[in-house]
C-alpha cells in the first residue's frame, strides 16, 4: 500500500482511504452493520489506514460503526471525520458558528469512541460564518488536543486563503475522478503550491467507473444516483460509452479493469488520496490492482481523447451540495 504524509499526524497514511458514507445508509438505500463493520476490518487488513466519515452520513450511524469497528485497532487507524452541517431542522444544512462545531467535535468524539480525531475537516464552506471565525474554533481543538490536524472539504482557492491566514490546513477534499476534473482548475494546484494534501472523493463517481453500472441498473430507496443526472437515460448512455473505451483501454494497456485504471489515474496525478467507498468487503477486493504501477503519458493523453469523444458535456457533482449559506 502506498503511503504519504500529512502535517501533524503521527503516521503516514495510505493513499486508498477507506469513505464511509455508504455505510451510512442516507442517500444509498440503507445499510448492513455487520457488514458495514467487515468491510472497515477488509480494509484495514488490505492496509487501509485512513477512516473518512461524518456526523451526516446516516445522522450519526456512519460514526458510530466506524467506532465500534475500530474498537482494540485504534492505535494503528487514521480517522479522518467532518464538521459543520447541522441537520436538526431536517435537511442538512450548513453551519460552522463556534457553538455547532463545539457540539459536533463533543458528538464525534463520544461516537467515534476516541479521544482525539486525527483529522477533522469543515464540511462545506459556511458563509454565513466568517471563514477565519470558523479556523480559529478548529485550531483551538488542535492546540488543546483534541484534533491532530485540520482539513476542509469543498472549499475553494479564496476561501481557503482566508482560512489559512488562521490556522494551518493540512488536507482539502474535492471532488476528483475521471469524470469530475473540475479540482484540476484551481484547488489540486492550491494544494500542491502550499504543501496540502489532496484527499479526493468520489473516485469511482458514485459506481460509473467500476464497470458494473448497466443502461437498465436501477437504485432502490433514497440512492443518490436516483437523482444523479449522469445516470438519467439522457446522460448515462454517454458515459457508459466511456466507461468501455476505458476498460478497454486498461485492459490491452496494463491488463487491468476500468475500475484500476479510475484510481490509478487519481494517484498518479500527485500528492493525493483516492477515497474508495464500500460498504461490502467484497468491494475492496480489487484495491491491490491499483498498486505497484503507473500510467504513462501516452496513455494519459488517451483516456483525454476518449473522454473528449465520449462525453460532450460534462457534468460536475454540483447537485450534491447543500444550499449556500449567505455571506454576512
Amino acid at each position: 500500500m502506498e503511503q504519504t504524509s500529512i502535517p501533524g499526524l503521527p503516521f503516514p497514511a495510505s493513499r486508498i482511504a477507506l469513505g464511509t458514507w455508504a455505510i451510512g445508509g442516507w442517500m444509498w438505500g440503507g445499510t448492513d452493520e455487520k457488514d458495514a463493520i467487515a468491510t472497515i476490518h477488509r480494509a484495514l487488513d488490505l492496509g487501509i489506514n485512513l477512516v473518512d466519515t461524518a456526523p451526516v452520513y446516516g445522522f450519526g450511524q456512519s460514526e458510530e460503526i466506524v467506532g465500534r469497528a475500530l474498537e482494540g485497532r485504534r492505535d494503528e487507524v487514521l480517522i479522518a471525520t467532518k464538521v459543520g452541517l447541522d441537520w436538526s431542522e431536517g435537511r442538512p444544512r450548513r453551519n460552522s458558528r463556534p457553538e455547532r462545531l463545539r457540539h459536533e467535535l463533543d458528538d464525534s468524539l463520544h461516537r467515534l469512541r476516541t479521544d482525539v480525531i486525527d483529522i477533522y475537516q469543515v464540511h462545506w464552506p459556511d458563509e454565513a460564518t466568517a471563514f477565519e471565525v470558523t479556523a480559529e474554533t478548529l485550531d483551538a481543538f488542535r492546540r488543546d488536543g483534541k484534533i491532530r490536524a485540520i482539513g476542509v472539504s469543498n472549499f475553494d482557492v479564496a476561501q481557503m486563503d482566508r482560512f489559512r491566514k488562521v490556522a494551518p490546513i493540512a488536507t482539502v477534499q474535492p471532488p476528483y475522478n475521471l469524470f469530475e476534473r473540475g479540482a484540476e482548475d484551481d484547488v489540486l494546484p492550491y494544494a500542491k503550491a502550499h504543501g496540502i494534501v489532496a484527499l479526493t472523493y468520489g473516485a469511482l463517481c458514485r459506481g460509473l467507473l467500476s464497470g458494473k453500472i448497466a443502461a437498465d441498473t436501477t437504485f432502490e430507496g433514497d440512492d443518490l444516483r436516483n437523482v444523479d443526472p449522469k445516470f438519467q437515460p439522457d446522460r448515462r448512455g454517454a458515459y457508459l460509452a466511456a466507461v468501455a473505451r476505458l476498460d478497454a483501454l486498461a485492459r490491452e494497456k496494463f491488463g487491468k479493469s476500468v475500475l484500476a485504471l479510475a484510481v490509478r489515474w487519481i494517484l498518479d496525478q500527485g500528492d493525493t488520496i483516492a477515497l474508495w467507498g464500500a460498504r461490502r468487503p467484497s468491494q475492496l477486493d480489487p484495491v491491490p490492482d491499483v498498486m505497484g504501477w503507473h500510467i504513462d503519458a501516452a496513455t494519459m493523453a488517451e483516456i483525454d481523447r476518449i473522454l473528449g469523444e465520449t462525453i460532450a458535456e460534462p457534468l460536475g457533482p454540483e447537485f450534491m451540495a447543500p444550499p449556500r449559506t449567505t455571506a454576512t
